[in-house]
């Protein structure tokens, strides 16, 4: 994994622009699909997803659990934020 020591900052609508150097690594054009994840108090964490993937979360998550140590993320937040938002899912069935 490489790191990229820059700055982002959101606009008034809330949007970030992900650095051409990134883009360009990691193959991101228009309509590229993430899954975006907010990790409970660290931040905002979003995985480049191929399309036919849109649809299955589980294969990301199981990625990111792996590698959270090394990303610097307590995968102790990644589940408290996993059963958040399955809690706001089941709410919305009702």
């Amino acid at each position: 994994m490489k790191v990229y020591p820059k700055i982002l900052q959101c606009d008034e609508r809330g949007q970030v622009v992900i650095p051409k150097k990134i883009r360009d690594e990691l193959n991101i054009k228009e309509g590229t699909g993430f899954f975006g994840y907010i990790i409970e108090n660290e931040g905002i964490f979003l995985k480049v997803i191929p399309y036919k993937e849109l649809k299955d979360n589980s294969k990301a998550l199981d990625e990111i659990k792996k590698k959270a140590k090394k990303l610097g993320i307590n995968p102790e937040n990644i589940d408290k934020s996993i059963k958040k938002y399955q809690r706001k899912e089941e709410m919305k069935k009702v």
